[in-house]
């Protein structure tokens, strides 16, 4: 039986992950809708950035150490994005905002595709 996720992280962005949450303790991401941070993939320890009703739990990704780091995303954005599958990924350079990769050198993108045909049902979007 398929596995179906919403979002996925990358082993590079994985093991940062894994370094930051050692650093920082439990972190979660929302993805950005833009503005000031553009439309990067935003990386918080848990609490400091806080969501409610008007996000979207997109998943928790597995980067090993027992750590799962959960992604959100605003309602509103979600409706736009709603057909798409995302992976987190870690690129060299400097993001920008109070994402804690900012002072390693790296930042976290978001890549993505549109979802295929079993997905689409999985999620009742077919």
């Amino acid at each position: 039986m398929a596995d179906f996720h919403r979002v996925d992280v990358s082993e590079e962005a994985a093991a940062l992950l894994r370094t930051l949450t050692e650093q920082h303790g439990p972190l979660m991401f929302h993805q950005s809708g833009g503005c000031c941070d553009g439309s990067a993939p935003m990386c918080y320890p848990v609490g400091m950035f806080l969501t409610g009703s008007g996000d979207v739990l997109l998943g928790e990704l597995e980067v090993g150490l027992d750590a799962t780091v959960p992604v959100y995303m605003s309602a509103s954005q979600f409706e736009y994005w709603k057909y798409t599958h995302l992976t987190i990924d870690v690129v060299d350079g400097r993001g920008s905002g109070f994402s804690v990769e900012s002072p390693t050198g790296k930042r976290f993108l978001t890549r993505s595709r549109m979802l295929d045909q079993a997905e689409l049902e999985h999620f009742a979007l077919a």
